[in-house]
C-alpha cells in the first residue's frame, strides 16, 4: 500500500499540531489504537478519545462521536478499517480539522479526496507514533 506524498517537513509541521481526536481509540492496552494515543499523550498532545463503547480511556473523557467533541480539533487520527473510513471522514469534515490522519494500513481514496476537497490535509498509511519518533 502506498502512503501519502507529504515530505518530512510537512509531517513535522502536522505533528506540531497538538489537539488530536482519536476515532476508534481502544481500551485494550495491547492495541495500537491505545498505545499510540498514549504515547502522544505522554509527548505533549491533547488526546480526545472517540469511541461509542467507552466513557473514558486513559483517564480522558471519551465521546461517542466526533460531533460531540466540544473543543476545536487540529488532527482527526483514525483507527478504523479502510472500508469504514468514509462516514468518519464525512463527520470529521463538519469539525473542520486541519488534518485527517489515517493510521498505518488505512487508505480510502474516496474519503481522502472528499477531505482534500474540503481543504483538509490527509495523511494515510502512516503511524503517528512512528513518524513522531522518526522525526523528533
Amino acid at each position: 500500500m502506498e502512503k501519502d506524498p507529504h515530505s518530512d517537513d510537512e509531517i513535522r509541521s502536522i505533528l506540531s499540531l497538538k489537539n488530536v481526536a482519536v476515532v476508534g481509540m481502544s481500551k485494550n492496552e495491547e492495541k495500537a489504537a491505545n498505545y499510540v494515543p498514549k504515547y502522544l499523550l505522554e509527548n505533549g498532545y491533547n488526546i480526545v478519545p472517540v469511541n461509542p463503547t467507552a466513557d473514558s480511556i486513559l483517564e480522558r473523557k471519551c465521546y461517542p462521536s466526533l460531533q460531540e467533541v466540544p473543543e476545536q480539533i487540529d488532527i482527526v487520527d483514525v483507527f478504523r478499517p479502510s472500508d469504514q473510513v468514509l462516514p468518519v471522514i464525512q463527520e470529521a469534515i463538519k469539525k473542520k480539522p486541519k488534518v485527517i490522519w489515517l493510521q498505518e494500513g488505512i487508505h480510502n481514496e474516496e474519503a481522502e479526496n472528499l477531505a482534500k476537497s474540503a481543504g483538509i490535509k490527509v495523511v494515510f498509511n502512516r503511524c503517528m507514533l512512528a513518524e513522531h519518533q522518526r522525526l523528533f
